[in-house]
C-alpha cells in the first residue's frame, strides 16, 4: 500500500509549481484529478514540443499518474462539475491568478465553510495580500525579485538558476503542507487553508545570504562554482581535459588534500593556508596551488587519489552526463511511463519507501478521463453528450 492511497486531490493547475506539488502527491498514491481548460488545457503542454515533437518537456516531467478532465469554468455546467469533484475530494489545490478561484466560487473560505475537512491549497506568486499581490510571478521574475540572481553567477554576470527554482521551491512547500495537513486532520478531523507564495519560498532559501548581509553589512559575492567563505571549493583542471570539482569543508580536509593529493605537506602548517580563513583570504594563491597539482593528473587518477584521501569531489557533468550517470543505473532509478507521445523514460521520485514503489502511471492526454469522471459523478451518456455539445466539457 502506498502512503496516500485513498486520498483524492482535485488540482486546478497549470505551469510548474502546482503540478509539481500534485505530481508528488500522485507519486505517493493519491488520486489526482487535473482540471484543464477545454481550449488547449494546461499551457505547459505546449511550452515546447521537445518530447518527440508532440509534448512539452515540462508537462511530461510534471503530470504522470494524473487523470485529465477538461472543463470550461466560464460556464455554469463546467463549474457544477468542478463543484461535484471538490465535494468528493480530500485536497483542492489551485494556482490560478490571485482571486480567480474565489471569483469562480472556489475560494478557500467558501469551500471550507461547506466542508471543514477539506484541505485547500492556494499557490501564488506573491501571496494573497501586500503591494505585490497581483503582480505576474514567473520563475525568472521571482528569482530576480528575491535576489537569488544577485548571489548566483560570476562577479561580472548575475544569472538565474538553470532549473525553475522558484516553481520547485513553492511546489515542495505545497506538497509538504498537504502532508502536514493530512496528518493533523487524522488527529483533529479538521481540514486546512494553506497558502504558499513562490516569493516566500525562495526568500526562505536565501537564508544564509540574508544573514550574511544582515550581520556583516555585505551580501555574499557571486563566485561562480566557488564558495564565498570556503576554499578550496571550485572546479580544477586535469591532464585529460575534464574539470573535477573539489570541496574542502574544514582544515582536516585541507591537510588530507595537501598531503595526499598535492604532495605538499608543508601547506598544512603554512600560515597562508593552514586555516580556512587564511585560504579564503588567499583564494587566488590557494586555487593556483591546487590547479597546478590537479592539471598533472588525469581525471581518473585525480578522482582516485581524492577518494583515497577522503576529500569530497565530483565530476563537472552536463545533462547528458546525468542521464548516463552510473549511480542512477546501478540503483535502478529509471522507469518507463506511457504518454500521448508513447512510452517515455522517467526517474523515480526521490522519496523511496522500502515497502512500496511510487506510482509511475501514464501522462494523460487532454480530457482523457473526462467521460469516465463524469460517469462516476452520476452523469449519464445523454447528459455527457449534452455537456460536450455545449462546450462545457472537453
Amino acid at each position: 500500500m502506498r502512503p496516500l492511497d485513498g486520498v483524492t486531490v482535485v488540482a486546478l493547475e497549470q505551469a510548474v509549481a502546482a503540478p509539481f506539488a500534485s505530481r508528488q502527491l500522485a507519486d505517493l498514491g493519491a488520486r489526482v484529478i487535473k482540471v484543464e481548460r477545454v481550449d488547449g488545457g494546461d499551457f505547459a503542454r505546449a511550452y515546447d514540443t521537445g518530447v518527440r515533437g508532440a509534448l512539452g518537456t515540462h508537462f511530461a516531467w510534471l503530470n504522470r499518474s494524473k487523470e485529465s478532465v477538461a472543463l470550461d469554468l466560464k460556464r455554469d455546467e463546467g463549474r457544477a462539475v468542478l463543484d461535484d469533484l471538490v465535494s468528493r475530494a480530500d485536497v483542492f489545490l489551485q494556482n490560478l491568478a490571485p482571486g480567480a478561484a474565489a471569483r469562480l466560487g472556489f475560494g478557500a473560505d467558501a469551500l471550507r465553510a461547506r466542508d471543514p475537512r477539506l484541505i485547500v491549497v492556494d499557490l501564488s506568486g506573491y501571496g494573497s495580500d501586500g503591494p505585490y499581490r497581483g503582480r505576474r510571478a514567473y520563475d525568472m521574475l521571482v528569482q530576480a525579485e528575491t535576489g537569488i540572481v544577485s548571489v548566483t553567477g560570476t562577479p561580472g554576470s548575475p544569472v538565474k538558476a538553470g532549473a525553475p527554482l522558484a516553481d520547485i521551491a513553492a511546489g515542495m512547500y505545497a506538497f509538504s503542507g498537504v502532508l502536514a495537513a493530512l496528518v493533523r486532520r487524522g488527529t483533529t478531523g479538521e481540514g486546512a487553508s494553506i497558502e504558499v507564495a513562490m516569493f516566500d519560498a525562495v526568500a526562505e532559501w536565501m537564508g544564509q545570504a540574508m544573514y550574511t548581509a544582515l550581520y556583516t553589512g555585505e551580501p555574499p559575492p557571486r563566485t561562480g562554482l566557488a564558495h564565498p567563505v570556503i576554499a578550496p571549493y571550485d572546479a580544477y583542471p586535469t591532464a585529460s581535459g575534464e574539470d573535477v570539482v573539489i570541496g574542502v569543508q574544514n582544515d582536516r580536509g585541507w591537510a588530507a588534500l595537501a598531503t595526499r593529493v598535492l604532495d605538499r605537506p608543508d601547506l598544512v602548517t603554512d600560515p597562508e593556508f593552514a586555516t580556512n580563513r587564511a585560504r579564503t583570504r588567499n583564494r587566488e594563491k590557494t586555487d593556483a596551488l591546487v590547479a597546478a597539482a590537479t592539471s598533472r593528473l588525469t581525471r581518473g587518477e585525480l578522482t582516485r587519489r581524492l577518494d583515497e584521501a577522503g576529500v569530497p569531489n565530483a565530476s563537472l557533468n552536463d545533462v547528458h552526463g546525468l542521464i548516463a550517470h552510473p549511480q542512477l543505473a546501478a540503483r535502478g532509478r529509471w522507469r518507463e511511463v506511457g504518454s500521448p507521445a508513447g512510452d517515455l523514460r522517467a526517474l523515480l521520485p526521490p522519496i523511496t519507501f522500502a515497502d512500496a514503489e511510487a506510482r509511475m502511471d501514464p501522462i494523460p492526454a487532454l480530457g482523457e478521463h473526462t467521460d469516465a469522471v463524469l460517469h462516476e459523478l452520476g452523469r449519464g451518456p445523454d447528459e455527457i453528450a449534452r455537456l460536450r455539445a455545449s462546450g462545457a466539457v472537453g
